[in-house]
């Protein structure tokens, strides 16, 4: 049986077909319509669809969707095998509880602290019986790149250097990479230490955009080990969330 996933966010959709635990296709989109979502039935002949989505508005494809396949939209009623303990669960990114989702399902009986990289930085954890509390959020690589740009009259705008290793900066723009590349570094350290301080053996996930420049970051320190890279973790947890909701 394979399953069409979906995850519409605030600028992009990502579409998954899964058959069981193994991924068919994945890709992203600005704009979906009714041909493309035709084609990957033809091509998958999915049976199902999960949807997540933060937006309220239905657009027409997923219309469409709805009336040739069975639809489940995504919701902490079918997040598999996790105890909600956030105090506002209406608050609550369905992104990031998709994702602890996915943390459960790949990793049963440890704890995982689970990282997105994106335009904000979130870390939430879940403990080995699946019980999630909650964690916290940042602004992400690029939005303190923009943000010192946006609220300075003298700093330029300038991108995220995979190459630059140094502890300082010896002119302003060196000075804005060391502030921003190294302040995260040390951002993750701090909050992995935090964590792990309580359960040494607590897997490390990151995920997201971001997710491959994180672990260069990490990839000398004393968590490296611990660390898994999981670019779909979300996808993953919705898929989860599926097939559990449908045993």
């Amino acid at each position: 049986m394979a399953n069409l996933v979906i995850d519409i966010g605030n600028t992009l959709v990502k579409l998954a077909v899964f058959e069981h635990d193994t991924l068919l296709f994945t890709d992203y989109y600005t704009v979906v319509n009714t041909n493309l979502i035709n084609d990957l039935k033809a091509a998958y002949a999915f049976d199902e669809a999960i949807i997540s989505s933060v937006k309220k508005e239905q657009p027409e494809w997923l219309t469409v969707l709805a009336a040739t396949v069975p639809v489940t939209w995504f919701s902490a009623a079918i997040a598999a095998g996790i105890n909600n303990h956030y105090l506002t669960p209406h608050t609550l990114g369905l992104d990031r509880l998709a994702a602890v989702t996915g943390a459960k399902y790949l990793y049963p009986g440890t704890g995982s602290l689970v990282i997105d990289g994106g335009t904000a930085i979130t870390y939430d954890w879940i403990d080995a019986e699946g019980n999630y509390f909650g964690g916290s959020i940042s602004p992400g690589l690029n939005t303190r790149y923009k943000a010192l740009n946006y609220y300075t009259a003298g700093l330029p705008l300038i991108e995220s250097d995979e190459l630059f290793n140094t502890g300082f900066g010896n002119d302003t723009t060196s000075a804005i990479k060391s502030g921003v590349q190294n302040g995260i570094k040390y951002e993750l350290t701090g909050f992995i230490e935090s964590y792990r301080s309580n359960n040494e053996q607590l897997n490390i996930i990151l995920t997201g955009g971001d997710s491959i420049f994180f672990d260069t970051l990490l990839k000398n320190s004393i968590f490296a080990p611990y660390i898994k890279i999981e670019p779909y973790l979300v996808l993953k947890g919705l898929n989860a969330a599926i097939q559990q909701h449908n045993d």
